[in-house]
């Protein structure tokens, strides 16, 4: 697993993933999206377990978390014995703590406004500015490949 963080002009969301995950979010970077919502949409033509799991769990979030209310985080991570494993939105030190914690293979940011991929620590593999992948259905790869290209003035950065 890896944790990906996502940063747009809305705020940051982070979730772990399966590596895969590396790949199909660089080629929804690569298809224009500006925003999570975006990149998410994208993500489904990929991976739609993963956006569902993705945009699921952030609804869970929202509806037991009041940004402007610190206990209701407290709240959630004492009761959610599974927090870590689900996704959130950064709200507060500690959502962004986790946000930056490394899973087993990694931790990768996002940042869709200044249109930057840091690989804070990637031990999964090297993110390409081109490359390609597996469509997956029901979290099981097919044989249907997708092509990504980042635009010039994206940048990666290890």
């Amino acid at each position: 697993m890896m944790r990906f963080t996502i940063v747009d002009g809305q705020g940051t969301v982070s979730f772990p993933g399966p590596p895969h995950g590396l790949k199909a979010l660089a080629a929804g970077c690569s298809a224009g999206a500006d925003d999570h919502l975006t990149l998410f949409e994208s993500l489904s033509s990929y991976d739609a377990d993963l956006a569902a799991f993705v945009l699921d769990g952030l609804a869970v979030f929202d509806e037991h978390v009041a940004v402007t209310n610190p206990d209701s985080v407290r709240r959630w991570f004492d009761e959610t014995p599974d927090s870590l494993e689900r996704p959130l939105r950064v709200v507060d030190e500690a959502t962004r703590r986790i946000s930056l914690e490394p899973r087993r293979l990694g931790v990768v940011i996002f940042n869709l406004s200044a249109r930057r991929i840091v690989q804070v620590q990637n031990s999964y593999a090297e993110l390409l500015r081109a490359d390609r992948g597996r469509v997956r259905v029901d979290g099981r790869p097919t044989s249907r490949i997708y092509r990504y290209s980042l635009p010039s003035d994206w940048l990666i950065l290890p």
